[in-house]
């Protein structure tokens, strides 16, 4: 039976800047980052936390030339697919810290149903939402 979710994955154009965006500006730590020499495995994850986010440039050995260039357009575009939802205890608070650092939000703190929430993108147009449960 499945126990966990452990790693999951977004398209990035360039590792060093998602790196850098991930790291950086979200705050989170390098889990790993080792040269495959067919790719580099790069993943990221919240502190403490052992399930890490791959950032992923499209290519070999998932895909071939021709439709790596294909998700790397639907990227660029933001239609990339990824999406990425993290907690936090404090969203207003997080909001703020996040903002001072120069991110850029697709909407602000909100109250819904389940808690407060707001959204961002990354460099590459994958989606982020951070929210702070009720309860």
């Amino acid at each position: 039976m499945i126990t966990s979710t452990r790693l999951s994955s977004v398209f990035v154009l360039d590792q060093d800047e998602a790196l850098d965006f991930y790291c950086n500006t979200l705050g989170l730590e390098v889990k790993v980052d080792q040269d495959l020499g067919f790719m580099r495995w790069l993943t990221v994850g919240v502190p403490g936390d052992d399930r890490e986010i791959l950032l992923e440039r499209p290519g070999p050995p998932s895909m071939d030339d021709a439709t790596a260039e294909q998700v790397r357009e639907l990227v660029t575009k933001g239609a990339g697919g990824g999406w990425i939802g993290f907690a936090t205890d404090d969203a207003r608070r997080t909001y703020d810290e996040l903002a001072a650092r120069g991110v850029e939000f697709t909407d602000g703190p909100s109250e819904r149903s389940y808690g407060i929430d707001f959204g961002l993108r990354d460099p590459f147009g994958n989606a982020i939402r951070v929210v702070q449960h009720h309860g």
